[in-house]
């Protein structure tokens, strides 16, 4: 019996806030197939890489993001038969948050807002879907673990922080209820002991991420 070839890739889901949306990086498509659709940074594994070193080179070839810290971590594998109208290709996700990621050095590559994404419909593969995942993976994380400070700068106030959560989130949320929650979960947030007056108004107090890793108690996004 022979045996059926498959390619690997991997895909990057890559998240920031870029002008108080939610955006992810995206490249256009210079040929066939979906030739001038948005797609995903990614590109085939190599045969002597590991996943994360693909997933790491990648971030700086087709992504153009070299030198930036960034959580990364593995999204999901999609290898349903005709996800690649070439062949049969597998693909392992993998989702990169960050604060203020950069523009990226390559002309095809692009910050989009992911709702205006999600609606488009001249996508590449299955990328609309892989997007999606990335996504929820996202809203759901800023639930229950620290990540949501991933997206602050090294210190923060609470007004920034609750900002993240509601561009993620996509719904306001009550300043008060949310303070008292961010500031209840333990190690969450740790005070500085410095000030800042770049919210507008009387200075704010300035936190940075604490050692938590999950929050307890969790932050529960409105109506779910």
């Amino acid at each position: 019996m022979s045996v059926p070839r498959v390619a690997l890739t991997v895909d990057l889901v890559v998240l920031t806030v870029r002008e108080q949306k939610l955006c992810a990086l995206t490249w256009m498509r210079d040929h066939e197939p979906y030739k001038e659709c948005w797609s995903l940074p990614g590109g085939f594994i190599q045969l002597d890489e590991d996943l994360p070193v693909a997933a790491a080179r990648l971030m700086v070839e087709k992504a153009g993001l070299a030198d930036v810290r960034i959580h990364l971590e593995q999204l999901a594998t999609f290898g349903y038969p005709d996800r690649d109208p070439r062949q049969r290709v597998v693909s392992v996700t993998y989702l990169g948050l960050a604060p203020h990621l950069p523009a990226s050095s390559r002309a095809q590559v692009t910050w989009k807002p992911v709702d205006v994404l999600l609606e488009c419909e001249e996508n590449a593969f299955d990328h609309r879907r892989i997007l999606r995942e990335g996504v929820e993976r996202a809203r759901s994380k800023v639930e229950y673990t620290s990540l949501a400070a991933t997206f602050c700068p090294p210190e923060f106030t609470v007004a920034e922080l609750r900002r993240v959560y509601e561009i993620v989130w996509g719904v306001p949320l009550d300043p008060r209820n949310f303070h008292r929650k961010v500031t209840g979960a333990d190690r969450f947030l740790v005070p500085t002991g410095r000030t800042t007056i770049r919210d507008g108004g009387r200075p704010a107090q300035l936190f940075r991420r604490g050692s938590a890793v999950q929050l307890h108690p969790p932050m529960l996004r409105p109506g779910l």
